[in-house]
């Protein structure tokens, strides 16, 4: 959504500061390194907020936004990390794309949940899903929408097109580009990060196959290969177990890519 409503110029581009769209310093914990956060740092989990969605201990862990009263506020009044360099170093922090949203909501007409149903569900013909909502009524960007398996897939199609649907350019070519790209290399072997998308590569007959992929709890993922032309959608409900994510690497490892590359 964010660059859709870059493409109709709601919002300049992903490099605006956050402090274009906030009174950073109404809020808590505010430090001058919070006026360097961009829009991109946020979608790509490197804007340097003291926020780890890996650590159940750590205050910007998303479990304690979800019961405050607004969760924007939550997130801009968590501190900075000093050792942290924005832009370069990753970590998941969910608050920050609930931000996002918000900026998104407050700068495209109609608001957000108004404005996708518009610009990207109804051109897809994606009309059963069901949004979740931020105490202030926001879509909610954090995660947890519902849609069906088959419009997974056609969300996971439109960017193995390049952006484009039925002869219509939904995306940008250049935003779909920059979202699969690898912006940021994570600690595990071969892993990568883009803007909110996941990237790795799979191992199958002695060869690799890229794959950019949106994941979700309970293994809930969409996974966009590069090189060959197939979008894969798994839905899952192992929510909160350790092995959700393992299990779906197993599913794609021993059956998904040996039934789709049978015919090489």
């Amino acid at each position: 959504m964010l660059g859709i409503a870059i493409k109709e110029n709601y919002i300049k581009n992903e490099d605006v500061l956050l402090n274009d769209f906030y009174t950073l310093k109404s809020f808590k914990n505010y430090s001058p390194k919070k006026d360097s956060v961009t829009l991109k740092s946020l979608l790509t989990m490197s804007s340097g907020f003291l926020g780890d969605d890996t650590d159940i201990n750590n205050i910007g862990n998303e479990e304690n936004m979800y019961p405050t009263k607004n969760w924007v506020k939550f997130s801009l009044d968590l501190p900075m990390q000093n050792n942290k360099i924005i832009g370069k170093d990753f970590t998941y922090f969910t608050a920050g794309v609930v931000v996002l949203g918000d900026i998104i909501h407050k700068s495209v007409p109609e608001g957000l949940v108004n404005y996708a149903d518009k610009k990207l569900f109804t051109p897809l013909n994606i009309t059963n899903y069901k949004w979740q909502y931020t105490p202030q009524k926001v879509g909610n960007t954090a995660g947890g929408i519902r849609l069906r398996a088959i419009d997974f897939a056609k969300y996971g199609q439109l960017y193995k097109n390049k952006g484009s649907w039925n002869g219509k350019q939904i995306l940008s070519q250049e935003w779909v580009e920059k979202s699969l790209g690898k912006h940021l290399k994570l600690s595990s072997n071969n892993e990568y990060y883009g803007y909110l998308f996941w990237n790795k590569v799979y191992n199958y007959n002695n060869k690799e196959y890229e794959v950019s992929f949106c994941s979700g709890n309970g293994g809930n993922k969409i996974f966009i290969f590069k090189n060959i032309p197939f979008v894969v959608v798994i839905t899952s409900s192992a929510y909160n177990s350790p092995d959700a994510h393992l299990n779906v690497d197993k599913i794609m490892t021993d059956y998904i890519l040996p039934a789709i590359l049978k015919k090489e």
